[in-house]
């Protein structure tokens, strides 16, 4: 019988993993343009960002990471990556309860997000962290959608924000 293999170690992105992140990323990408119809996305607009509230990584060196910035005097997820190589693993619920129990610490008190709705890894993997489809988002996550779209990611398939409670 084999051990289940442990998840990798969640933890604050130090100065030395930044570099790795924008590499996790575009992997990850590559597996979300399959997922809509061999798509590329639009990469240098919507880089990693360069100060975000915090970066969570999974892993030394990290497999994994979450970027949560602040939208509407929230916390924002802006973005989940996991190397594709270890997808379905739970490292990304890993990382997604971590930087909610981090926002939450931080004293916010509801975390939102934008993805594709239909992306089995994205809104449905999202919804079974928790997260609810936003029906009416809020100025600053409308300011961001309409961001996204003008970026063309709307192009590549239906797009929605979704929020948790902390």
């Amino acid at each position: 019988m084999t051990q289940p293999r442990a998840l990798p170690r969640v933890r604050t992105a130090t100065p030395e993993d930044l570099a790795a992140l924008p590499v996790l990323e575009a992997a990850a990408d590559r597996l979300l343009a399959a997922e809509l119809a061999h798509h590329v996305l639009p990469a240098p607009e919507l880089a990693t960002p360069i100060e975000p509230l915090f970066m969570l990584v999974a892993g030394n060196p990290p497999v994994g990471f979450a970027g949560v910035d602040e939208v509407g005097g929230q916390a924002h997820l802006e973005q989940l990556s996991v190397h594709p190589d270890f997808a379905g693993r739970g490292i990304g619920r890993s990382l997604v309860e971590a930087a909610i129990d981090a926002a939450r610490g931080r004293g916010y008190r509801a975390m939102s997000l934008c993805t594709f709705a239909d992306v089995p890894f994205n809104a449905p993997f999202y919804a079974s962290c928790g997260f609810k489809e936003v029906a009416q988002p809020g100025k600053g996550l409308a300011a961001l959608r309409t961001r996204e779209a003008k970026l063309g990611l709307d192009a590549l398939g239906r797009r929605i924000a979704m929020r948790i409670r902390l």
